[in-house]
């Protein structure tokens, strides 16, 4: 297992136009395991998401995001599909749809880079566009 430094930036925009972006950076850690390489890292207060520990699964076509703990919740993209999960957190749940229109995986080694599009619904309802991108490199190692 690796230590990887992730940089999550995510931009969802409304009905109204209306813009919100977010961008975290923090430690994680990565292996592969049959071929498919996970990525884990705790979220922060700053995702609204703390006490939460979130999994990428990266296979070759699509990758599959999974959250435990104060929240649960497992997204999966895939290009040119919908998807269907259930937000769970304490105060209730939620039906969402994400109809993934760009997913673009690139690698070298460690690093990574994930392009995500897509549209997000919530019980049925159009919320938002939605882009993610998720850059994934590997932790300098200091020899002093």
């Amino acid at each position: 297992m690796e230590k990887v430094v992730v940089t999550v930036v995510g931009a969802q925009k409304d009905a109204s136009g209306e813009e919100n972006r977010i961008e975290l950076v923090t430690a994680g850690r990565h292996y592969t395991k049959n071929g498919v390489n996970y990525i884990t890292y705790e979220e922060t207060e700053l995702s609204g998401m703390e006490g939460t520990t979130t999994l990428l699964k990266i296979y070759p076509s699509h990758v599959v995001v999974v959250r435990m703990g104060s929240i649960e919740h497992k997204q999966e993209f895939r290009l040119g599909e919908k998807t269907y999960s259930t937000y769970v957190t304490p105060v209730g749940s939620m039906k969402m749809a994400m109809h993934t229109h760009k997913l673009n995986l690139s690698a070298q080694g460690i690093n990574r880079v994930i392009q995500i599009g897509y549209e997000l619904e919530i019980d049925g309802q159009w919320l938002s566009s939605n882009e993610l991108s998720v850059t994934i490199r590997e932790e300098q190692k200091h020899g002093y």
